[in-house]
């Protein structure tokens, strides 16, 4: 049998064919441990794969993406296996890996409980100890039918029927549970060495509402303890972040859900910090050479029909109203009104670029499942820009993007992030000359940054190739914000053009871009990131001034007189009540500063300040305080 020449781990090696994945790996990279999976020329295999092929050859561990998803679908199959030990008439359905975790859907007729969540848990532990391990096999689909109709699993026999006739069909064996599964599976079961049961939820099959409610259990699991229980402490710490809880408790947003799910009510501590946020954003977009431009909230339908959204967006946009026996659509985007702008008069190449920005409100429909405090809305407002430019501009305009990005998001504290650049897929609009400089202008913009980045090959939109940045909150959670995309789908649709040099006529560039994405989600991340403990220059409220005594209330006036006149947001509490008590609750609300004020202080003409994290200073002279707090909210002073 011929040898192969394969690349692996950064060196070229020669070995035999149909030598296993596992073994070429552990001759050729000892060192490497947990070994979950491997790839073959971009092919996921089962480590115990024989190599037929030369080309790349990849080993996967629990660090890489797919080595997890790999390790959380060989559990969810672990977990399939435990319930059918204990329940062997419940029927299974799928079981993939998902974001974080993996989950399984069953048809059994009685709900599981808690109890039984222990159960099952005990059950996988029994399997994993009995050294279980995953066997695949090939067969006809004629086979893989006929087994799965003696098992009585018809939601197996209902995905079988969606396979085209003569297709090679993957079984997976552990223990006793068969299951339909392409794979790969991570070989021996004892791998898993930690996994926790997280919750069960309904699911209809195939997420259709007409056809039956199952049962999912969603769980976690990891090849070491203690990474289940950082990853579960840190679920605690999310509890005590999540923005709803805290936007509940600091009075800042709510929803109503008997009167529309999904809109978000601003309430005036939550509008304060929105008002810093929008005005930030304005300000730095007039500095950045932008316009500011404002569009209505519904169009004709013939708008989207142009632009193209009834027919790739429609089931994310509402319903039409009827104006004049016209149709008309609440917008779901902002593009179309800034190019019906842009068209308005004729463009020279003089003119060009044109940089036009917009604190747009849209509106999406999502089903009332997904919806999610400030993270997942119906209607929400979008820090919009689109940039016109001519071809030979793209590459500036993009590594202008990239650094404004940068910079808004880096003000707000986020310093941790990952960027992506998605490219060509197979069906796409635009000469390839065109996709070849619009990618090497996002490449270009990129390298310029200093950013390092993941290619999503094939993985950009049909109109154009995109950068898309995720930013790191204090939880290490990644949150999809800022992108850049390259169109040329939009300027073709609407026949867009420019007069160029030579009097002639020719098609613009359009870049679309969001550096926060939108303000609702930007906030409930900020929320989240700060734990309610907001950076100075955004708090709703900057300095609580607390008297001790009735002789000091008259100080702490004109204390408050001097912060306000300084543009500090301060409040005074002169309340009779005891100075703890006042203390408590400022910090309860996570007010930066707190100046306690008693005969003392009003004599000495001083303040003594106590900042929210506890540390205090007496004797403190009140110019100095304020000029000081004042020079903090100007300079955006992530610190106080």
């Amino acid at each position: 049998m011929a040898d192969l020449n394969l690349s692996f781990n950064g060196k070229n090696i020669t070995v035999p064919s149909g030598k296993r994945a596992i073994d070429i790996i552990k001759e050729n990279a000892p060192e490497l441990q947990g070994v979950l999976a491997a790839k073959v020329n971009g092919r996921m295999v089962d480590t115990g794969t024989p190599v037929t092929e030369s080309g790349d050859l990849k080993a996967l561990t629990f660090d890489d993406p797919e080595g997890r998803a790999t390790f959380w679908h060989s559990t969810s199959h672990l977990m399939a296996a435990a319930v059918k030990r204990l329940w062997p008439e419940t029927k299974v359905t799928i079981g993939p890996s998902i974001d974080e975790g993996f989950y399984y859907d069953f048809d059994r007729d009685r709900p599981f409980t808690e109890d039984d969540l222990a159960k099952i848990e005990e059950e996988m532990k029994k399997v994993t100890e009995e050294n279980a391990v995953f066997k695949r096999e090939e067969v006809s689909k004629q086979e893989a039918e006929k087994r799965f109709s003696d098992m009585n699993e018809t939601y197996k026999l209902e995905i079988l029927q969606g396979i085209p006739e003569g297709s090679v069909i993957s079984i997976y064996t552990l223990d006793k549970f068969v299951d339909l599964c392409r794979g790969p599976h991570i070989g021996l079961v004892k791998k898993i060495k930690s996994f926790k049961l997280m919750k069960v939820a309904g699911a209809y099959w195939r997420g259709n509402e007409k056809n039956k409610m199952l049962q999912r259990i969603y769980g976690i699991s990891f090849p070491k303890k203690e990474m289940l229980e950082a990853y579960l402490n840190g679920l605690e710490e999310a509890k005590q972040r999540d923005h709803r809880k805290l936007g509940k408790e600091l009075d800042l947003f709510s929803t109503h859900e008997e009167y529309g799910p999904g809109l978000i009510y601003w309430h005036p501590k939550g509008g304060l910090i929105r008002k810093e946020m929008e005005d930030f954003w304005r300000n730095e977009h007039l500095k950045h050479g932008y316009d500011l431009v404002f569009s209505p909230h519904i169009a004709k339908l013939d708008l989207w029909n142009t632009s193209g959204h009834t027919g790739f967006y429609r089931d994310n946009m509402f319903d039409t109203m009827k104006i004049d026996d016209m149709e008309y659509q609440l917008k779901p985007m902002n593009c179309p009104f800034h190019i019906l702008m842009y068209k308005n008069s004729t463009k020279s190449y003089r003119d060009l670029p044109l940089r036009w920005c917009e604190l747009g409100t849209v509106y999406r429909y999502e089903k009332s499942g997904v919806l999610h405090g400030l993270m997942r809305v119906r209607g929400f407002t979008q820090d919009d820009a689109h940039i016109f430019c001519r071809e030979d501009q793209v590459e500036a305009e993009v590594i202008n993007a990239i650094n404004f990005v940068l910079y808004i998001i880096r003000t707000f504290g986020f310093t941790e992030f990952e960027v992506y650049l998605s490219t060509k897929p197979p069906e796409h609009i635009g000469t390839d000359d065109m996709w070849t400089k619009a990618e090497d202008a996002l490449k270009a913009g990129l390298s310029k940054a200093g950013l390092k980045f993941s290619v999503d090959e094939g993985g950009g939109a049909f109109y154009g190739p995109k950068i898309d940045l995720k930013i790191k909150d204090a939880l290490n959670r990644t949150w999809q914000c800022s992108t850049i995309q390259v169109d040329f789908a939009l300027p073709e649709r609407f026949d867009m053009t420019y007069v160029g040099s030579d009097g002639k006529e020719h098609r613009p560039i359009m870049i679309h871009r969001a550096l926060m994405g939108s303000l609702e989600r930007f906030f409930g991340v900020l929320i989240e990131h700060y734990k309610g403990a907001f950076p100075l220059w955004l708090a709703p409220v900057q300095v609580a001034i607390l008297t001790i005594t009735e002789r000091s209330a008259a100080y702490g006036e004109q204390i408050l007189e001097k912060c306000r006149a300084a543009g500090i947001r301060t409040v005074l509490n002169n309340d009779n009540e005891k100075i703890g008590a006042k203390i408590r609750e400022a910090t309860m609300q996570k007010v930066p500063y707190m100046l306690v004020l008693g005969d003392k202080e009003a004599d000495s003409g001083t303040i003594s300040t106590r900042k929210r994290t506890g540390e205090e200073e007496k004797g403190v002279n009140a110019e100095e305080f304020v000029a000081m707090v004042a020079g903090k909210i100007k300079n955006k002073d992530l610190t106080i």
